[in-house]
């Protein structure tokens, strides 16, 4: 089969319409909007290539001016996509765009016309899509893999339709758009078909990785609070501990809410369940930089710190305590009041386990809620001795 500009057209409205359906079926799944732009985009090439057809029959004003059009068109959904996934937003002159277009009626029928119209319609495919990969560029650190590689293929790809409007002025090159005739023409077509599957696998990298760090996140975190769960604690804690040596010790402040079931019994576990994350906001308010914070289930939670002192602790742990005492008194009426006891270890020395340091807390914990509960007690490992700290 012969690569002529009928056949070139045919796989580009082929490779555009796979690109449009998958990306639609990829929307449906996971509800990114920038992935219901890029279809769109797609689709509008199916139906400007299929229209393109159509001037080879002589239809001019549908095969070239609106084919044509819709080529920018597709590429402005691009830009939309790319935008909608940088969460920029774009200004109102960017629909200028589609008026310079329409201006192009008003060019008189003369042989000229062919080349002004490339040269208009590549320059402004060039403009939105350069626009689109500079909105790729990585601030910091790059959005993803994908990410990268979408925007450079559609950096080339905007560069090739710059260099395509500059060719097109060169003199004596010829363009016949009704007929798809000229060298430029068929470059065009083949670095289309070439861009349209470079763009879609581009595209559908970006989301899939997205989509993958999003659930990689969400399995890290307690549904409820936000906070880490226990599993995304483990994995981060070893970092923290290995840190841990007598200049820096470290600490692990283990909470739990005296009275929560009477929060539950009679309000309702909508309400408890208001009050764990109004819980788990004052501990992320408080939270020193370099901290961990967790749900460990129900109403126990865990603060690892690093670089901690006795004081520290002490002083973390009380303002917890108050806020959250005024905030329950306020919200809940109960015949017990609705407090926290906090058990804490100070450490200077890693311990063989997380879960060894979190028993370790527990057992402080227990003597919190022994001692009257509303209390914090404090293991400092650090001195090889115990001393309990009761704040009222």
């Amino acid at each position: 089969m012969a690569l002529d500009p009928p056949t070139m057209l045919t796989i580009s409205i082929a490779l555009a319409a796979a690109a449009a359906l998958y990306l639609a079926i990829e929307w449906r799944s996971i509800r990114e909007t920038s992935l219901l732009f890029w279809s769109a985009g797609f689709a509008t090439i199916t139906v400007g290539s299929t229209l393109a057809l159509l001037r080879m029959s002589g239809l001019l004003l549908i095969g070239i001016w609106f084919a044509n059009g819709l080529l920018v068109l597709a590429h402005w959904f691009f830009l939309l996509g790319v935008a909608r996934f940088t969460q920029v937003r774009l200004s109102r002159g960017w629909y200028l765009i589609f008026v310079a277009w329409a201006g192009l009626l008003l060019l008189p029928d003369e042989p000229s016309w062919s080349k002004i119209m490339l040269v208009a319609n590549s320059l402004l495919v060039a403009l939105v899509t350069l626009r689109a990969s500079f909105l790729l560029r990585p601030h910091g650190r790059s959005l993803s893999v994908g990410a990268v590689q979408l925007r450079y293929v559609l950096l080339v790809h905007g560069l090739f339709y710059f260099i395509k409007a500059l060719t097109a002025i060169v003199p004596g090159t010829l363009i016949d758009l009704a007929a798809l005739r000229g060298e430029i023409i068929q470059i065009s077509l083949v670095e289309g078909a070439m861009a349209i599957m470079l763009i879609a696998l581009s595209m559908t990298g970006t989301e899939r990785y997205r989509r993958e760090k999003r659930i990689a996140r969400l399995a890290a975190r307690d549904p409820l609070t936000t906070l880490y769960n226990r599993r995304a604690l483990e994995v981060r804690a070893p970092r923290l501990l290995a840190e841990v040596s007598s200049t820096r010790p470290g600490a692990l402040l283990l909470i739990d809410i005296d009275n929560f079931k009477l929060v539950n019994d009679l309000y309702g576990h909508i309400a408890g369940d208001r009050l764990l994350v109004t819980l788990s906001e004052m501990i992320r308010s408080l939270l020193p930089e370099g901290a961990l914070a967790a749900r460990l289930g129900g109403d126990e939670f865990v603060i690892l710190l690093s670089n901690a002192s006795r004081a520290g602790i002490v002083a973390l742990g009380s303002t917890l305590r108050e806020r959250f005492h005024n905030e329950a008194s306020q919200t809940f009426a109960t015949p017990e009041a609705v407090t926290l006891s906090i058990g804490a270890n100070l450490f200077d020395h890693p311990p063989a386990s997380l879960a060894a340091l979190i028993e370790q807390g527990d057992a402080a914990l227990y003597e919190s809620k022994r001692g009257g509960r509303d209390s914090i007690r404090l293991v400092d490992r650090t001195l090889a001795r115990s001393e309990g700290l009761r704040t009222d």
